[in-house]
């Protein structure tokens, strides 16, 4: 699990940063941790917050964090929040170019009334 988790909005690259490299416990601690508290089956998602790298050089996978980040260095922050229509995917592909958990897209849509 150490590779890029690549972030698109948009159709438009917005980061891959590798995961694992700066985390402060590693996906394998991660899932013995929760598997120590509940059931753990096949296709259970286990979520590790935001994916970034000290180098940020490969971008980001928040934009929340991105702001605040841009907010630090310039003042305040460049990239704006999500809007209705935006679509949002994300996609950890392995050595072989082979989808590791499936390609997860997302469409900001209004919450029905």
């Amino acid at each position: 699990m150490h590779l890029p988790l690549k972030v698109t909005l948009n159709a438009n690259l917005f980061g891959a940063p590798d995961a694992g490299v700066d985390m402060t416990f590693d996906f394998a601690q991660l899932v013995a941790h929760a598997a120590k508290s509940r059931h753990l089956g096949a296709g259970t998602i286990v979520g590790s917050g935001t994916v970034s790298n000290l180098d940020r050089s490969k971008g980001s996978c928040c934009i929340a964090e991105k702001r605040m980040l841009e907010i630090l260095d310039h003042g305040s922050p460049n990239t704006g929040f999500l809007r209705y229509g935006d679509k949002v995917s994300i996609e950890m592909r392995d050595k072989e170019d082979r989808s590791i958990f499936g390609r997860i897209e997302q469409k900001v849509v209004p919450y029905p009334r």
